[in-house]
Protein backbone atom coordinates (compact mmCIF):
# COMPACT_ATOMS: atom_id res chain seq x y z
CA UNK A 1 0.00 0.00 0.00
CA UNK A 2 1.16 3.41 -1.13
CA UNK A 3 0.99 6.03 1.59
CA UNK A 4 -0.07 9.79 1.42
CA UNK A 5 1.43 13.01 3.53
CA UNK A 6 -1.00 11.96 5.78
CA UNK A 7 0.23 8.67 6.55
CA UNK A 8 -3.10 6.93 5.40
CA UNK A 9 -3.95 5.28 1.76
CA UNK A 10 -2.90 7.16 -1.51
CA UNK A 11 -6.32 8.11 -3.02
CA UNK A 12 -6.65 8.36 -6.82
CA UNK A 13 -5.75 11.73 -7.94
CA UNK A 14 -7.02 12.28 -11.55
CA UNK A 15 -8.72 9.44 -14.38
CA UNK A 16 -9.54 12.25 -16.41
CA UNK A 17 -7.47 13.36 -17.41
CA UNK A 18 -5.22 9.84 -16.28
CA UNK A 19 -2.51 11.08 -14.98
CA UNK A 20 0.29 9.21 -12.53
CA UNK A 21 3.93 8.34 -13.64
CA UNK A 22 2.29 4.69 -14.98
CA UNK A 23 -0.57 6.27 -15.58
CA UNK A 24 -3.52 4.80 -13.15
CA UNK A 25 -4.09 7.76 -12.15
CA UNK A 26 -2.37 8.09 -8.75
CA UNK A 27 0.80 9.75 -8.12
CA UNK A 28 2.75 6.34 -7.42
CA UNK A 29 6.49 6.82 -7.72
CA UNK A 30 9.13 4.06 -7.91
CA UNK A 31 13.07 4.23 -8.63
CA UNK A 32 12.15 4.18 -12.32
CA UNK A 33 9.94 8.11 -11.47
CA UNK A 34 13.05 10.21 -12.01
CA UNK A 35 11.23 13.27 -12.06
CA UNK A 36 9.10 11.99 -9.05
CA UNK A 37 6.01 12.59 -10.24
CA UNK A 38 4.16 12.31 -6.24
CA UNK A 39 2.46 15.93 -5.63
CA UNK A 40 -1.67 15.56 -7.01
CA UNK A 41 -2.39 18.88 -7.68
CA UNK A 42 -5.24 21.54 -8.70
CA UNK A 43 -4.05 23.31 -12.25
CA UNK A 44 -4.32 26.79 -12.32
CA UNK A 45 -3.71 29.78 -15.02
CA UNK A 46 -1.04 30.76 -13.06
CA UNK A 47 0.88 27.29 -12.61
CA UNK A 48 0.36 26.12 -16.34
CA UNK A 49 1.76 29.58 -17.40
CA UNK A 50 4.90 29.21 -15.59
CA UNK A 51 5.39 25.57 -15.93
CA UNK A 52 5.72 26.14 -20.02
CA UNK A 53 8.04 29.03 -19.18
CA UNK A 54 10.27 26.55 -17.08
CA UNK A 55 10.44 24.49 -20.58
CA UNK A 56 7.43 21.92 -19.53
CA UNK A 57 4.15 22.99 -21.33
CA UNK A 58 1.63 20.99 -19.67
CA UNK A 59 -1.57 22.79 -21.80
CA UNK A 60 -0.16 22.10 -25.52
CA UNK A 61 -1.71 18.48 -26.60
CA UNK A 62 0.89 15.78 -27.97
CA UNK A 63 -0.79 13.83 -29.71
CA UNK A 64 1.82 11.39 -30.37
CA UNK A 65 2.03 10.80 -26.55
CA UNK A 66 -1.88 10.33 -26.21
CA UNK A 67 -1.55 13.58 -23.82
CA UNK A 68 -4.39 15.74 -24.39
CA UNK A 69 -3.09 18.99 -22.61
CA UNK A 70 -4.01 20.12 -19.43
CA UNK A 71 -6.36 23.22 -18.59
CA UNK A 72 -7.36 25.20 -15.04
CA UNK A 73 -9.20 22.81 -13.42
CA UNK A 74 -7.21 19.50 -14.27
CA UNK A 75 -5.49 17.21 -11.39
CA UNK A 76 -2.37 16.07 -12.18
CA UNK A 77 0.44 14.53 -10.47
CA UNK A 78 3.25 17.01 -10.31
CA UNK A 79 7.02 16.33 -10.00
CA UNK A 80 7.68 17.68 -6.38
CA UNK A 81 10.73 19.81 -7.22
CA UNK A 82 8.20 21.86 -9.91
CA UNK A 83 6.00 22.18 -7.02
CA UNK A 84 8.66 23.44 -4.94
CA UNK A 85 9.60 25.80 -7.44
CA UNK A 86 6.37 27.15 -7.83
CA UNK A 87 6.01 27.24 -4.08
CA UNK A 88 8.95 29.58 -3.48
CA UNK A 89 7.57 31.74 -6.15
CA UNK A 90 4.41 32.03 -4.68
CA UNK A 91 2.56 30.46 -7.48
CA UNK A 92 2.20 27.11 -6.12
CA UNK A 93 -1.32 25.78 -7.45
CA UNK A 94 -3.60 24.19 -4.54
CA UNK A 95 -3.09 19.96 -3.85
CA UNK A 96 -5.02 17.22 -2.74
CA UNK A 97 -3.19 16.00 0.72
CA UNK A 98 -4.63 12.37 0.64
CA UNK A 99 -3.35 12.05 -3.34
CA UNK A 100 -0.08 13.28 -2.80
CA UNK A 101 2.59 10.87 -2.19
CA UNK A 102 4.47 10.69 1.11
CA UNK A 103 7.73 10.69 -1.25
CA UNK A 104 6.96 14.56 -1.40
CA UNK A 105 8.02 15.20 1.99
CA UNK A 106 11.41 14.92 1.29
CA UNK A 107 11.00 17.61 -1.25
CA UNK A 108 8.31 19.95 0.43
CA UNK A 109 7.31 20.19 4.23
CA UNK A 110 4.04 19.17 5.34
CA UNK A 111 3.35 22.64 6.11
CA UNK A 112 3.59 23.67 3.08
CA UNK A 113 1.47 20.93 1.40
CA UNK A 114 -1.36 22.34 4.10
CA UNK A 115 -1.54 25.44 3.24
CA UNK A 116 -2.57 24.81 -0.40
CA UNK A 117 -4.88 22.00 0.27
CA UNK A 118 -8.08 21.43 -1.29
CA UNK A 119 -9.57 18.13 0.75
CA UNK A 120 -11.01 17.58 3.96
CA UNK A 121 -7.49 17.10 5.38
CA UNK A 122 -6.94 19.09 8.40
CA UNK A 123 -5.54 22.55 6.89
CA UNK A 124 -4.87 25.13 10.08
CA UNK A 125 -3.76 23.43 13.01
CA UNK A 126 -5.53 24.89 16.15
CA UNK A 127 -3.40 27.11 18.54
CA UNK A 128 -1.33 25.05 21.24
CA UNK A 129 -3.12 25.54 24.74
CA UNK A 130 0.20 27.26 25.85
CA UNK A 131 -0.20 29.55 22.89
CA UNK A 132 -0.28 33.59 24.31
CA UNK A 133 -0.76 34.39 20.72
CA UNK A 134 -4.01 32.79 20.18
CA UNK A 135 -7.20 34.14 21.90
CA UNK A 136 -9.16 32.11 23.68
CA UNK A 137 -12.92 31.35 22.08
CA UNK A 138 -14.14 33.34 25.08
CA UNK A 139 -12.03 36.81 24.32
CA UNK A 140 -12.73 35.99 20.42
CA UNK A 141 -16.33 36.09 21.43
CA UNK A 142 -16.18 38.88 23.32
CA UNK A 143 -14.20 40.95 20.64
CA UNK A 144 -17.00 39.68 18.01
CA UNK A 145 -18.57 42.71 15.71
CA UNK A 146 -21.52 41.77 16.03
CA UNK A 147 -22.24 41.12 19.81
CA UNK A 148 -23.59 38.17 20.02
CA UNK A 149 -20.32 35.82 20.05
CA UNK A 150 -22.23 32.98 17.97
CA UNK A 151 -20.02 33.90 14.78
CA UNK A 152 -16.44 34.69 13.85
CA UNK A 153 -14.65 37.91 15.23
CA UNK A 154 -15.64 40.99 13.31
CA UNK A 155 -12.95 43.16 11.99
CA UNK A 156 -10.20 44.17 14.49
CA UNK A 157 -10.61 47.21 16.13
CA UNK A 158 -8.89 50.30 14.69
CA UNK A 159 -6.39 52.58 16.87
Amino acid sequence: MAANVLGTELQPCSTDPLTGFYRDGCCKTGGDDSGVHTVCALMTEEFLAFTAEMGNDLSTPQPAFGFAGLEPGDQWCLCASRWKEAFDRGIAPPVSLAATHMATLEYVSLEELKAHAIDGAVVVEPPDAGDDQAPQADEADEESSDGGGTGPPGPEPRS
